[in-house]
């Protein structure tokens, strides 16, 4: 029997013990309940740190471990945050090292493995979909833009801010970059684009008829045929999953077409999306997964 422990600290903090190809228990969270607002935002890196710790003791319940996968938003090499524009006060945190040394002072030596939270996704739909021997790409859609990719590779992997508009105007990214697909389709840039309406109020006035924002509904898909596409040209045809909160308002022939008049070299068709039903469980695994078998890697070496 072998047991990992997966976190997922992103818009909550969410730990799970896993045992092999599966959670076992219930998954530790904080906040306990749901809320409109991100509670980490706010809060100082440090304490962020102490709150991930609590949720691997709560999902470890005294179990012996073999390993910690760790999935957080951001640009991350070797255990470090080298930045995380929806978690600023994280930016240069030895992640991996802070959580480890919060270990060791309770007599714990466990390998933590820091990935950032879209490729743990990738990692947990590889696993749970039978795609471990084949690339799998994530779009997670909440109140940013995630990209995942399994299996993982040397890179940034930044997809939510590949520039998809030349526009000067486009400016309204987390990040302050221009033109970038988060500054179209994240939370932040639709209320600065629709200062009178929350995002969920634009696709439901879409439906209704209004033009304005119907015509915004067919930007934002033409944003992410854009990124996928961009994606398809540099790593060739594939099955595009698409998971979060706000995956439930892709028009998947919508995107099946646009991405269509983008990609026009034969060899490069053939791209697929399917939507993943969203939770933390996907991501949870996928840490988990991953951390083993880094360890088990470095293990063997």
């Amino acid at each position: 029997m072998t047991l990992s422990v997966g976190v997922l600290a992103a818009e909550r903090i969410a730990a799970g013990l896993v045992e092999n190809d599966r959670i076992v228990e219930s998954i530790s969270v904080f906040p306990d309940q749901e809320t409109d607002h991100n509670p980490l935002i706010e809060m100082p890196a440090d304490e962020i740190v102490r709150r991930i710790v609590e949720e691997i003791g709560g999902a470890r319940q005294n179990r012996e471990i073999s390993a910690i996968g760790v999935g957080f938003p951001g640009i991350i090499r070797e255990g470090v945050i080298e930045d995380s524009p929806n978690l600023q006060q994280m930016k240069g945190q030895n992640l991996a090292t802070a959580i480890s040394s919060a270990l060791n002072q309770v007599n714990l030596q466990i390998p933590v493995q820091i990935l950032n939270d879209a490729d743990a996704m990738a990692a947990g739909i590889a696993a749970t979909h039978g795609y471990l021997d084949r690339l799998v790409r994530v779009w997670f859609l909440g109140s940013g833009v995630g990209y995942g990719r399994y299996p993982q590779a040397p890179g940034v992997w930044e997809g939510g801010h590949m520039v998809i508009s030349l526009d000067p105007k486009e400016q309204f990214c987390r990040c302050g970059g221009e033109g970038h697909l988060e500054g179209i389709m994240g939370d932040r840039a639709m209320r600065l684009r629709f200062l009178d309406l929350e995002p969920e109020e634009v696709f439901e006035q879409a439906k209704e008829g209004d033009k304005r924002c119907a015509d915004f509904v067919k930007l934002w898909h033409r944003a992410l045929a854009a990124a996928t596409a961009t994606s398809v040209h540099l790593d060739g045809p594939g099955k595009f999953f698409i998971i979060g909160p706000k995956s439930e308002f892709v028009q998947l022939n919508l995107l099946d077409q646009l991405l269509l008049d983008m990609v026009k070299m034969s060899p490069l068709q053939g791209s697929t999306f399917e939507i993943v039903p969203a939770g933390d469980e996907l991501a949870i695994f996928g840490a988990a997964v991953s951390a083993q078998k880094s360890a088990s890697s470095n293990g063997s070496t």
